[in-house]
């Protein structure tokens, strides 16, 4: 098989027992898709479910997957790259490959190859910065853009003062260290969209919340904080760390966390499904199988799809 699969779904969805699955029919290794399955012993607040790559006894090799330490801040710049490298990996070893993952971005990067800069973050710069005013540092940003040949977008660089200082620290670290643009391939991937039903999405997410909740993730984050991680590092992954941090410090009772991080992974969801919505306007075909249907069947669907590419 020489092109890619991508399962795509929101949150709840069963995108990653269905890539297992199929993994397994086809002998495919997986690349996660995920901003923050990414982080070691983040494992049940972000949903790893490991067991769900063991099929039959048989485990299913996975990739990017626990590759970084918790309290860092993890980028879409890293993860192009690291996929580049796995991918060109299995490549050479001539493995099916599936990329699976419910991040939007991460997925839209790899297969269009967005061109992607590296810039660090530069103290200094950003002290001097710190007490300018939006308009000051607008000018400043202009300026840099004048000299970089480069153009403001639609001023959405200076919305704020935190994106104007950002934008002005990525013009000035151009400006230092001018780099030709770093273009990266296109993927070429058949993307399948797992589509849930809205009203079994909620029932699933809710009874995941309260499963997850039983089996330890309190004391997981717990044991992230007793590990010297400070309480804003994780609090600034979202969702279930979010949540359940400011429970642990004080800030919420169980009763205010279980209700607000309830509402919090539903509009997650729904954001996902906005974001792949969107990719199909810009250009990307998915093709949708319901989740509800039997596994057999929607393995059986993706086959009749790469059958019927290959033969057109």
């Amino acid at each position: 098989m020489k092109k890619m699969i991508t399962i795509i779904g929101p949150t709840a969805s069963g995108k990653t027992s269905f890539a297992t699955a199929l993994a397994a029919t086809m002998g495919a290794e997986i690349i996660s898709a995920d901003s923050r399955q990414v982080y070691k012993r983040m494992d049940i607040g972000t949903g790893k479910d490991l067991s769900d790559y063991e099929i039959n006894g048989k485990n299913i090799p996975y990739h990017l997957i626990d590759i970084v330490e918790p309290g860092t801040k993890y980028n879409l710049f890293e993860y192009q790259q690291d996929f580049q490298n796995v991918y060109a990996e299995l490549k050479a070893a001539q493995k099916p490959i599936i990329l699976c993952g419910g991040t939007g971005l991460y997925v839209e990067a790899v297969l269009k190859g967005y061109a992607l800069s590296p810039v660090p973050q530069n103290t200094a710069l950003r002290a001097r910065l710190a007490n300018k005013t939006l308009a000051e540092l607008t000018h400043i940003l202009e300026d840099l853009k004048a000299k970089n040949h480069s153009a403001m977008h639609n001023r959405s660089d200076v919305d704020t003062t935190n994106r104007a200082i950002r934008a002005i620290e990525i013009e000035t670290y151009e400006l230092e260290h001018p780099t030709p643009d770093r273009a990266m391939p296109a993927v070429d991937s058949l993307i399948i969209g797992v589509d849930i039903d809205r009203e079994q999405r909620r029932q699933k997410i809710t009874r995941r919340l309260k499963a997850r909740l039983q089996e330890g993730m309190i004391d997981e984050v717990r044991a992230l904080l007793d590990s010297g991680i400070p309480p804003k590092d994780l609090i600034y992954y979202g969702l279930e760390y979010k949540y359940v941090t400011q429970h642990i410090i004080g800030e919420l009772s169980y009763e205010e966390m279980f209700r607000g991080l309830e509402i919090a992974i539903h509009q997650f969801a729904k954001r996902q499904m906005t974001w792949f919505r969107g990719m199909e306007r810009r250009g990307f075909t998915i093709h949708w199988v319901d989740a509800a249907r039997p596994m057999e069947e929607k393995i059986q669907y993706v086959q009749n799809l790469l059958q019927n590419e290959s033969t057109t």
